[in-house]
């Protein structure tokens, strides 16, 4: 019988019990075996080509901090692409000075060309001060204005893909409140899909990997570093989305996994965007369904 306390490959003591399909691991193959679940998603889903250049969003927290050290592996056999770590500062009082760093700490570390990029600069103002009258909207604020960020600052380091750290959790946690708040729409639309000129795909990677997997990755490679919690952080129907899937995950392991992939089946049979060429913002230009985008109404242009 094989031995509960050994990793079932080299037979070293076991530092990790995987449960979907259920294995133990040591620290080396655990790391090993995360990085080449996410090489394979990349090379299945064409998620990088090579010579493209890559802008990875490096907040500083646990996701990016393992977005950053796998992909960094990743490039070591595909030459031709570039990676640029690009961390947006919200100017977020006594919270995103400390992430600041640690990201610092981490690019020094990989070689990573790293860039940074204010809301001050691109909206006129920190996030305290944007969202000083309307905190109860802080985080939906963020959110737009955060995806703007990213997709200015590709164009700006001429990116050909923007990578994000979700992972397996954050998809099917969406997945779960999209259908609780009926939004057809978000459940089906793939961002890895893109507008020539506007709209830069976006890949998640780490989608493959728990958060549980994720935090061991970053802890067993010694970058796991406490951070403050967003003093913003208000995601009710997320964190509701959160335990339920914990407990279906608790008793039926692979519900996760499983979510992801209904939600992977759908977009296979229903069209991810809709036909013909988007609408533009008549006030930036940037795409939107509507006359105005959010980024425009969340900062009053249209008034």
């Amino acid at each position: 019988m094989d031995n509960p306390n050994l990793c079932g490959i080299c037979g070293k003591p076991a530092a990790v019990r995987l449960d979907n399909p259920q294995r133990r691991l040591c620290a080396d193959h655990f790391m090993k075996d995360a990085e080449e679940r996410v090489f394979k998603a990349i090379d299945a889903e064409n998620l990088i080509n090579d010579g493209d250049r890559v802008l990875v969003g490096l907040s500083g927290g646990k996701d990016s901090t393992a977005l950053i050290l796998i992909l960094s592996e990743y490039v070591k056999s595909h030459p031709d692409v570039k990676l640029i770590a690009v961390t947006i500062d919200e100017g977020i009082a006594e919270y995103r000075e400390d992430t600041i760093k640690a990201a610092e700490r981490l690019v020094e570390h990989t070689g990573v060309e790293h860039k940074v990029i204010s809301f001050t600069e691109l909206f006129g103002g920190t996030l305290d001060r944007l969202v000083a009258d309307r905190k109860n909207l802080a985080c939906s604020i963020c959110g737009v204005l955060r995806r703007r960020s990213l997709t200015e600052a590709a164009r700006r380091f001429s990116a050909d893909r923007i990578a994000t750290g979700h992972n397996l959790d954050d998809e099917a946690q969406s997945v779960l409140m999209n259908m609780l708040r009926g939004d057809r729409p978000s459940l089906i639309q793939d961002t890895s899909l893109g507008y020539e000129g506007h709209f830069v795909p976006r890949i998640k990677p780490l989608a493959v990997l728990s958060e549980k997997e994720i935090v061991t990755y970053i802890m067993l490679k010694g970058f796991y570093t406490p951070l403050p919690e967003c003093p913003y952080a208000t995601t009710a129907l997320r964190m509701d989305a959160r335990k339920i899937i914990g407990i279906l995950e608790e008793k039926y392991p692979g519900t996760k996994l499983n979510i992801v992939k209904f939600r992977n089946g759908i977009r296979e049979h229903v069209p991810c965007m809709p036909k013909g060429k988007p609408g533009t913002c008549r006030i930036c230009g940037e795409l939107t369904s509507g006359d105005v985008c959010m980024v425009c109404k969340v900062l009053n242009r249209d008034r």
